[in-house]
């Protein structure tokens, strides 16, 4: 857990969704509320993602967290930044085609000492080809064995 809050491990992600149960819940929606900001910080060069990045939303969690008790439950979707999921995609199958693709998910849930990560892939419509899917199953497990993280492929 403390490569997810702590370290870079999951920099490349958006935060989507997530909730978090200590001695209160609280739940998080990743969506970034353009209203908050200035009318000239309201533009994609501001912000460019959809959600706001895991690497500016990790320090609010883990601020929510830390102490000598572990939370009870702790729920995040994350999605891959789309330039380094159409990276991932183009370097491992070049000519496959992603313009159905919407986004490269993993879902991360820690309950009773234990952490399970779970892929998945969003589409714009229904696909025949799971390619796409194969190649994040794949992906996620080498990165996660690259920066040493032991798992286990349920």
């Amino acid at each position: 857990m403390n490569g997810f809050l702590a370290g870079n491990l999951f920099d490349p992600f958006l935060l989507v969704e997530g909730s978090l149960i200590t001695s209160v819940s609280y739940t998080f929606d990743g969506h970034i509320n353009l209203d908050f900001f200035p009318e000239e910080e309201r533009t994609v060069e501001f912000h460019p993602y959809e959600y706001q990045p895991w690497e500016e939303a990790k320090s609010s969690v883990y601020s929510l967290i830390k102490g000598s008790n572990a939370p009870l439950l702790m729920r995040f979707m994350l999605e891959l930044k789309p330039e380094k999921a159409d990276e991932m995609l183009k370097k491992a199958a070049p000519d496959l085609d992603t313009s159905q693709l919407k986004a490269l998910l993993i879902n991360i849930r820690y309950e009773n000492s234990a952490i399970t990560l779970t892929t998945g892939t969003s589409y714009n419509t229904f696909v025949m080809s799971h390619d796409a899917d194969i190649i994040w199953d794949k992906s996620i497990q080498k990165y996660l064995s690259g920066k040493g993280i032991d798992f286990e492929q349920l």
